[in-house]
């Protein structure tokens, strides 16, 4: 009882307001969503309205916002163009049943991968692909409009030294509007976008042939959605996490967002994930708690219904001011500053991270490249963390080397280096007792230094190796095994 009281009743006025605020902010850009998938803007609106809706409850972070977004968007436009709308419903409905299979399995644990620097190079893109998807309202527009957008982020950042009982960004909305429409000014609207709907979403099934065909158009699709959904919504979870210094349930979080899109798929929503700037909007404006998810999916839908006329009349400047606001506030200026102490390889992860997303505007190829520079370096510093040394013994009839560090296919290289092979000696000891073998590399490189000696005739004994490597050495070494070392040493 005391989790619900938290999750739902602890925050009940903020979490209404900032539901409030959410809700205007995600009208414009689930229509725009629609449009770049190519699909009728109460497609992306049904969606966002039923996404938010189902994932309040069956989420793993409270405050988070899903919807329909343009990651997901742009995934869609093949398949709607070569297939038609039925198909994308299709899709959305596996999206979810591979995402729960996701949560199942526990894959969100693989976000343990993600360093720092690539969450805070998707963050910094994000924020950037949110200021640059303002443009083309700024663009070739009067000299009203970017009095508007002015007069938007004056109230929005100065509002609060007034007070903080409403959010700021509601304030800027519902002033800009009454302006706008006070005095007649002919700038562009929300209703401008599109037919906004005036009816309730209704279930109904995807009307496709259920064979191995249509499995076939869909799959790709739907796996693809799938992991990028995922992938969005892990990181905004962070994200959240650490503006509102409270845990996410992950794997809950990944079930949360299949069930979210199956019902999305079967009330004629497109496939959503949760959104960055939205989930910033919501906690900037004070919502925390399920209430405020679930207030957002609801009020978007009595907004539309209710009052869309008058939310159509909402000017576009108004909006553009507070995801403008989203977009400063997303971005990590700190990262900037950083850029000089911070150590070269975590800045260039996260620069690469931010260039791979703004240039391609898909979030997974630049997670993608990002993880796999962060793993690369890491190869490459821990890589570094050998030394070996030797010493003379027994009147210089023995050599005794010592290996100190990690020993893995970015070192054994290094490893086989430090040897001397050419020198003539009676007998070679080699202590392991302080270093690791990781990998199948490591293991041939120790047997590439035991076979090579053996080969000028020299004893070897390797002594010291730890429980782990001995299990690998005994499981894939040769050089142990006369048969496997004669067909080397013949090489």
């Amino acid at each position: 009882m005391n989790a619900f009281r938290l999750a739902w009743l602890s925050n009940v006025r903020n979490d209404l307001l900032a539901g409030l605020v959410v809700a205007l902010a995600l009208i414009p850009e689930a229509i725009a969503f629609s449009i770049i998938a190519g699909v009728d803007p109460r497609v992306g609106l049904y969606a966002s309205f039923c996404i938010a809706t189902v994932i309040a409850f069956a989420g793993g972070r409270p405050g988070m916002i899903s919807a329909a977004t343009g990651a997901m968007a742009l995934v869609m436009v093949t398949l709607v163009k070569d297939h038609g709308l039925q198909y994308l419903l299709a899709a959305t409905v596996l999206t979810g049943v591979l995402q729960i299979l996701a949560g199942w399995f526990r894959l969100a644990t693989l976000m343990r991968f993600v360093s720092r620097s690539v969450i805070t190079g998707f963050v910094n893109a994000l924020a950037i692909l949110i200021f640059m998807a303002q443009l083309p309202e700024l663009t070739n527009v009067g000299w009203e409009v970017y009095a508007m957008v002015a007069a938007g982020l004056g109230i929005i950042y100065l509002f609060p030294y007034v007070t903080k009982a409403v959010p700021s960004p509601l304030v800027a909305i519902v002033v800009l509007t009454g302006v706008a429409i006070g005095l007649g000014l002919d700038i562009r609207t929300v209703g401008d976008l599109g037919q906004l709907p005036d009816s309730l979403p209704i279930f109904l099934l995807p009307d496709v042939p259920l064979n191995f065909e249509t499995l076939r158009i869909i799959l790709p699709v739907s796996a693809t959605l799938a992991v990028v959904g995922l992938l969005e919504s892990m990181m905004t979870a962070a994200i959240v996490d650490d503006l509102t210094d409270t845990p996410s349930r992950k794997s809950r979080e990944c079930v949360g967002q299949g069930i979210a899109n199956i019902a999305s798929g079967f009330l004629g929503g497109m496939a959503g994930c949760a959104m960055i700037g939205q989930s910033v909007i919501n906690v900037k404006s004070g919502g925390r708690g399920r209430l405020s998810t679930l207030s957002a999916g609801v009020f978007l839908l009595l907004l539309l219904v209710l009052v869309g006329e008058w939310v159509a009349r909402i000017p576009m400047a108004a909006l553009v001011a507070v995801m403008i606001m989203v977009s400063i506030g997303t971005f990590n200026w700190a990262s900037i500053r950083n850029l000089r102490t911070y150590p070269r390889s975590s800045s260039a992860v996260m620069i690469a991270t931010v260039v791979v997303v703004v240039a391609t505007h898909d979030l997974a190829r630049g997670v993608l490249v990002g993880v796999l520079l962060s793993g690369f370096f890491f190869a490459h510093k821990v890589g570094l963390v050998l030394f070996v040394g030797s010493k003379s013994e027994d009147e210089g009839r023995v050599r005794s080397y010592r290996v100190v560090g990690q020993v893995f296919f970015a070192s054994a290289e290094r490893f086989v280096g430090y040897f001397d092979f050419k020198e003539v000696i009676e007998k070679v000891r080699i202590d392991v007792s302080r270093a690791h073998f990781w990998d199948i590399t490591a293991v041939s490189a120790l047997d590439t230094v035991v076979v090579k000696f053996r080969r000028e005739g020299t004893e070897v004994e390797v002594i010291g190796l730890n429980e782990a490597s001995a299990t690998l050495v005994d499981r894939f070494g040769v050089h142990d095994k006369p048969d496997a070392v004669e067909q080397l040493m013949g090489h």
